[in-house]
């Protein structure tokens, strides 16, 4: 018997999708997706590099630390990523729900878990785990982001919120494995 047959996969998949049903009638939809799809561009990875990359010229030794523990949990988030998305196999919504169709077009075809919430929390768990609690405030821009993916209708609550401890999870071993 797999995962997906089990009496609590299905409540969590019935309860997941009533969510997601929930928030996609919201009734300022058209706001919301104008704001969720610039919302998401923000954490299509790249920019991350990018933050390092300048930090690194601007302050060549903390820059280094910064660099070193963002690379190593980059390396393993998408190594985790890439298993638990072909592993699980969760379908995305347009394809899960009938009559669905969503906002933009995925990368890929499974949706468990976001990607691109997990960059975000990895992301800002490396600058707070380097720099600093002054950088807590960050965590509302990945939870948006998060929101983001849901209202784009490309992930459902639970994807979203795995991504979200696997990012700041990752973030934290490789911190404190590769740069302490």
């Amino acid at each position: 018997m797999g995962l997906a047959n089990t009496t609590l996969f299905k409540t969590i998949h019935d309860w997941d999708v009533d969510i997601f049903q929930r928030w996609q009638r919201r009734a300022n939809r058209a706001q919301i997706m104008r704001v969720a799809r610039k919302v998401s561009l923000t954490a299509d990875g790249w920019p991350y590099l990018l933050f390092a990359f300048v930090y690194y010229l601007a302050d060549p030794v903390q820059g280094a630390v910064f660099a070193t523990a963002l690379a190593w949990a980059l390396l393993l988030e998408r190594c985790c990523y890439f298993v638990m998305k072909n592993s699980f196999r969760r379908r995305r919504p347009p394809a899960a729900l009938p009559h669905f169709r969503s906002f933009i077009v995925a990368s890929d075809e499974f949706s468990f878990p976001s990607g691109h919430t997990s960059g975000a929390f990895l992301f800002v768990s490396c600058l707070v785990l380097v720099f600093g609690p002054i950088f807590m405030l960050a965590y509302a821009w990945a939870g948006l982001v998060a929101l983001s993916r849901i209202s784009l209708g490309v992930h459902f609550p639970t994807d979203t919120a795995m991504g979200a401890l696997m990012g700041s999870s990752i973030a934290l071993v490789s911190y404190y494995y590769f740069v302490l």
